[in-house]
């Protein structure tokens, strides 16, 4: 009689004979695919994003995800940003982490990730509507425009009834981290420091060449400048490149963002006043993390909605271990 057993356990016998004959293993049933993640910033080539890498690297590992990591080479902007996130959403990935250069152009992209069935985290910067977006991690950005305003008045030695004019370098004038660290700059100014007036205010789309020329024409247009305040680590680096190179240290009161090392470095040289400092790895790890258990709970359940990441205040009082604790890891 014919019998369906026996014939299947002689091949299966065969095989695993086969096997010991010619040293070949017999291959396992095939192992779940890892969870890719696409991660898309602004522009790589920035300290800030790079430090960010690192966390994402590393929480990624940690929780054996697949990082697809991607941002335009040099600039931050929505006409570079948005093809390289058509492009990682094409490789269907399981989740999407967008830094949004602007909160409007790349809502959008977020829609389609959503139409897609790819949640989405937002890091550092955010779109207009969060509905769609599963968390938004980013730093204190008010907090850190407060507090360097404060910096620029104590470093400006400011007294109640002079005029003293500053002006200010962002990346952009709609990414929303630039957004709310020049409204918390200028609302402690009002407050506390009516005296000291903005003069002037331009944009390096991250980088550094262009902060360096913004901050060149302003000194020798503004030639009572008292203060900059560089909103973010490529505007500090050009700034401080543009103080130098005009032999003004000490001369101009320079408070800025991001613990650069190279920036770091030039608090002691006297060149920055102060610096604060954001934590991009931790961002970029919680980002991670959260993703992770969505995975593993198909829920948003227990994944804050909005988390906002204290910053740091680095100077030439700060201990050489904060220097070196907040300074950013770059590979």
């Amino acid at each position: 009689m014919f019998s369906l057993r026996k014939v299947l356990t002689a091949a299966i016998s065969a095989g695993v004979i086969g096997a010991l004959i010619t040293g070949t293993a017999v291959a396992p049933a095939q192992a779940a695919a890892k969870k890719k993640i696409a991660f898309v910033m602004g522009a790589e080539s920035d300290p800030f994003f790079q430090a960010m890498k690192v966390g994402a690297e590393a929480a990624a590992a940690a929780n054996n995800v697949e990082l697809i990591w991607q941002g335009d080479p040099s600039e931050y902007s929505p006409a570079t940003q948005i093809p390289v996130v058509d492009q990682v959403l094409a490789m269907n990935p399981d989740a999407l982490v967008l830094i949004p250069t602007d909160p409007t152009a790349l809502q959008a992209s977020v829609t389609k990730a959503h139409n897609a069935g790819i949640p989405v985290i937002n890091v550092d910067t955010r779109v207009n509507d969060l509905t769609n977006v599963l968390s938004f991690i980013t730093g204190d950005n008010a907090d850190g425009g407060a507090k360097a305003a404060d910096a620029l008045a104590k470093a400006i030695k400011y007294k109640a009834g002079k005029t003293y004019q500053v002006v200010v370098g962002l990346t952009s004038a709609t990414a929303t981290t630039n957004v709310a660290r020049l409204d918390g700059f200028t609302k402690r100014l009002a407050a506390k420091y009516p005296g000291i007036k903005i003069k002037d205010k331009a944009y390096s789309q991250s980088s550094p060449a262009k902060a360096n020329t913004n901050v060149s024409n302003w000194l020798t247009k503004y030639p009572n400048l008292a203060g900059i305040f560089a909103i973010d680590g490529t505007n500090a680096a050009g700034a401080a490149a543009a103080i130098q190179a005009k032999g003004l240290k000490g001369k101009i009161a320079l408070v800025g963002y991001d613990a650069y090392k190279t920036n770091v470095d030039l608090i002691a040289k006297g060149i920055f006043t102060a610096l604060v400092a954001q934590d991009p790895a931790a961002e970029a790890k919680l980002a991670i993390e959260s993703l992770v258990k969505y995975f593993n709970t198909g829920s948003a359940t227990g994944i804050t909605k909005e988390v906002v990441i204290p910053n740091v205040v680095l100077s030439k009082t700060s201990t050489a271990a904060a220097l070196k604790k907040y300074t950013y890891v770059q590979k």
